[in-house]
């Protein structure tokens, strides 16, 4: 069966291909080097695609199924995730700036060193907390002995940090800090930065649900 991924701005054809499915066709596209910048993939079954690299730059894959699906270092810059699921998904280095990701799945997502801002995240679902507020992800880095970057969540739940392998309440942070790094140079560091999220999620707290 030949399968066709279009633009959704002009409906011309980017990557055609015969062969079993779409997932196959786009991972065909995608390591042939194919310029998906604003392909239309919406509600597409992705499930577990090799997306390694792929330009997606203003794609649509709204309510796409991207679970467990590897995104490392994909340009996903103002592409529409609403509601797609990312559940598990490796979105490491991955550019997602000025992404809709609102109602998306970022169940067990890895976000490690993403390009986040101006993400729209409302009532995206992390670990089975809801996003929330005007400004729900604070990004600090590089930083601490990992140098990497530090990522805090606000949540209908509170504040949620993950740090390389971490991932946590803003307590639980604070208790491993305490505990690897005592009050040497990433202690200190990493405090610091509590600080400002604190601050952060102070200033854009959390909005009730009514």
């Amino acid at each position: 069966m030949k399968f066709e991924i279009k633009s959704r701005f002009t409906g011309t054809v980017l990557f055609s291909l015969e062969c079993g499915s779409l997932k196959l066709c786009v991972e065909a596209a995608v390591k042939s080097g194919a310029d998906l910048r604003g392909a239309n993939l919406g509600d597409a079954n992705l499930y577990g695609a090799n997306l390694y690299g792929a330009n997606l730059y203003g794609a649509n894959l709204y309510g796409a199924n991207l679970g467990d699906a590897n995104l490392y270092g994909a340009d996903l810059g103002g592409a529409n995730l609403g509601d797609a699921n990312l559940y598990g998904a490796n979105l490491r280095g991955a550019n997602l700036y000025g992404a809709n990701l609102r109602g998306a799945d970022l169940y067990g997502a890895n976000l490690g060193d993403a390009n986040l801002g101006d993400a729209d995240l409302g009532g995206a679902n992390l670990y089975g907390r809801k996003l929330s507020g005007s400004r729900p992800l604070f990004q600090l880095g590089p930083i601490g002995s990992r140098n990497d970057y530090l990522l805090s969540f606000v949540t209908d739940q509170g504040v949620m940090i993950r740090a390389g392998c971490f991932f946590g309440t803003r307590n639980e942070f604070e208790a491993a800090i305490n505990e690897t790094h005592g009050d040497n140079e990433y202690g200190q560091e990493y405090r610091a930065a509590l600080a400002l999220i604190d601050k952060h999620a102070e200033l854009w707290p959390a909005i009730a649900e009514v």
